[in-house]
């Protein structure tokens, strides 16, 4: 039974974590929401915002000036939040990997293999709030962001919603909590 807990645990990060890492690579964390006749499609990352043309495909992107440049602070937090889950997930995988059962690293003291389940556990759990109070500060604030501008009456052209890079955020962040709910509360 423990080691087909610590398998699923696994499995789960593993693709949490995944999940994750794409969430904070990709470019879509806010996206046009306007289903007015656009030509164009765009979306709004942690590192650069593109516009794609819907008639002929042609996807063109602006990178922000500089990792050390002024940026919203909503970037900014979001993006350090979410590379700090990224790692915490990363270290975590590598220290399962270590300690699970099937693996012969460790094989005569389960003690020690039961412990680097536990920390790994652990760290996918503070990895996990990081990603997901990263996924949801972004999304509160594109929210609030939009809603100040209908409470103004102010519209711009363009009006954004969350974006599938969010969705997959908090996607991960909610995977990389349930393994470590299996792994420090279900093992023991």
């Amino acid at each position: 039974m423990s080691a087909a807990l610590q398998v699923t645990a696994f499995g789960l990060a593993l693709l949490s974590a995944f999940f994750l890492l794409l969430a904070t690579c990709t470019d879509c964390w806010m996206v046009n929401a306007d289903d007015s006749l656009e030509v164009s499609h765009k979306c709004r990352g942690l590192w650069r915002e593109c516009v794609t043309n819907m008639q002929d495909g042609v996807r063109t992107c602006d990178q922000y000036d500089s990792i050390l440049a002024d940026h919203p602070v909503k970037i900014v937090v979001t993006r350090t939040l979410m590379i700090t889950a990224d790692l915490l997930a990363g270290l975590a995988l590598a220290t399962l990997v270590l300690g699970l059962d099937c693996i012969t690293f460790l094989k005569e003291d389960p003690c020690a293999k039961l412990k680097m389940c536990y920390g790994a556990g652990v760290m996918l759990g503070a990895g996990s709030i990081l990603g997901l109070i990263g996924s949801v500060w972004y999304a509160v604030d594109v929210y609030v962001e939009r809603a100040m501008l209908v409470s103004h009456n102010i519209f711009l052209g363009v009006h954004y919603d969350f974006g599938w890079s969010c969705w997959l955020g908090m996607a991960g962040s909610t995977g990389c909590f349930v393994a470590s709910v299996l792994l420090t509360c279900c093992l023991y």
